[in-house]
C-alpha cells in the first residue's frame, strides 16, 4: 500500500528561501524566491505528466504548435476516451476489473504543455533520431533473454524487478502513472527523488570532483553546476543493462533545471550516444508544482513475484522435459 512520504516540504522550502531580488523584477523577469546561497530556489514535487507525446506524429509534421481550437479538441478527445475507460471499468463484472486492466488509478497529462505537437525540440521536426544497428541487436538479444525461461533475477529487466525504470529515468520522461519527483536542495548537493521506484540520485554541486572510470551504476554518476539560473546535470557512467529506448552504457545525458515562475519548473534534457543514435537529440518538459505528497511505490512487495516468476519457470521446464520424455 501507497504511504505519503516523509520528507516535509513545505518546512524544507520555507526555511531555506528569500525572495528574489528586486533586479528580476526590474527586468521583467518572473520573481523566483532564492535560497540563501543565492541560487534560485527549485525545492518542492513537481508533476510532469503531459498530454504531449514524445515524438511528433507524422500527421502534424511540420507543425510545431497546436492553434488553441485543435488543443481544445485533442484534449477533449482525451477527456472522452478517460471516460469510456471509467465507464467500461464500472460495468464490468468484478473478476474484470484488476490488474492493469483498471486504468482509473492512471494519472496521464489532461492537457498539452504550451500547445506543441512534441516533447522533443531537437531535431526540429520533433523526432528522435535514427537508431544505429547496434540498437537493433541490443534489443534482439533482451528479447530473447526474455523469452526463455527465467535462470534467475538477473535474466528478468531491472524494471521488472523493480530496480529501476518507466518514467524515473534518468532521463525523466512522463508516462501513465507515479508522474511525481521531489527536488531537495542545499548549496552543496540537490536530491532528486522520484515517485517511480523511489528512485533517488543524490548529486553533487560544483566540486570538483572527476567521475570515476572504473565506476559504473544504475542510474550513472552525476555531477551539477549552475549556468547562471539554471541547474545542469551531467550523467555518464551507466551500467549497459540501463536502457533508455536501447542507450547503451555509452549514454551522456545532460539535464537542466530552470525555475520559470512559482508554478513552473522548466526540465530539459539532451541525449548523447553515438552508438545508439545517429544524432544527439533533446526533449523539453515543463512541471508544474503539486501540494500532494510523494508515495511509497511498492512495486511487488517483498519481490514475492520474482519468486513466483522463477518457480513457474522451473515448473514450466518440467513440463517441457515431461513432454518431451512422452513423445519417444
Amino acid at each position: 500500500m501507497n504511504q505519503p512520504s516523509l520528507i516535509p516540504i513545505k518546512a524544507l522550502v520555507l526555511s531555506c528561501c528569500i525572495t528574489a531580488s528586486s533586479l528580476s523584477a526590474a527586468a521583467g523577469q518572473p520573481q523566483v524566491e532564492r535560497t540563501p546561497d543565492g541560487h534560485p530556489n527549485l525545492q518542492g514535487v513537481w508533476n510532469f505528466s503531459t498530454a504531449t507525446p514524445m515524438e511528433r506524429p507524422e500527421e502534424l509534421s511540420g507543425q510545431d504548435t497546436l492553434t488553441d481550437e485543435e488543443a481544445a479538441a485533442y484534449e477533449q478527445q482525451l477527456a472522452d476516451r478517460r471516460a469510456a475507460n471509467e465507464s467500461e471499468n464500472e460495468n464490468a463484472p468484478l473478476e474484470a476489473r484488476v490488474g492493469y486492466s483498471v486504468r482509473i488509478w492512471f494519472e496521464t497529462g489532461h492537457t498539452l504543455a504550451e500547445k506543441r505537437t512534441a516533447l522533443v525540440v531537437d531535431p526540429l521536426d520533433g523526432r528522435i533520431p535514427p537508431v544505429t544497428p547496434a540498437v537493433e541487436k541490443r534489443r534482439e538479444e533482451r528479447r530473447a533473454l526474455r523469452q526463455r525461461h527465467a535462470h534467475g533475477p538477473e535474466d528478468r529487466g531491472i524494471s521488472e524487478r523493480c530496480l529501476l525504470g518507466f518514467n524515473s529515468g534518468p532521463p525523466m520522461t512522463p508516462s501513465a502513472y507515479n508522474n511525481n519527483m521531489q527536488l531537495l536542495q542545499t548549496a552543496t548537493h540537490v536530491v532528486i527523488l522520484n515517485e517511480m521506484v523511489h528512485n533517488a540520485r543524490i548529486i553533487p554541486l560544483d566540486d570538483g570532483t572527476p567521475t570515476p572510470a572504473d565506476i559504473r551504476q544504475w542510474v550513472g554518476i552525476s555531477r551539477g553546476r549552475w549556468e547562471g539560473e539554471t541547474l545542469v546535470v551531467k550523467t555518464t557512467s551507466f551500467l549497459g543493462e540501463t536502457s533508455l529506448n536501447g542507450s547503451s552504457a555509452n549514454l551522456d545525458l545532460v539535464e537542466r533545471f530552470t525555475r520559470v515562475d512559482a508554478d513552473t519548473l522548466d526540465y530539459e534534457f539532451t541525449v548523447t550516444d553515438p552508438t545508439s543514435w545517429t544524432a544527439p537529440w533533446t526533449a523539453e518538459v515543463q512541471m508544474s508544482i503539486t501540494d500532494q505528497p510523494l508515495y511509497e511505490y511498492a512495486c511487488h512487495e517483498g519481490n514475492y513475484s520474482m519468486s513466483s516468476s522463477l518457480s513457474g519457470a522451473r515448473a514450466m521446464e518440467a513440463k517441457d522435459s515431461s513432454g518431451r520424455g512422452n513423445s519417444k
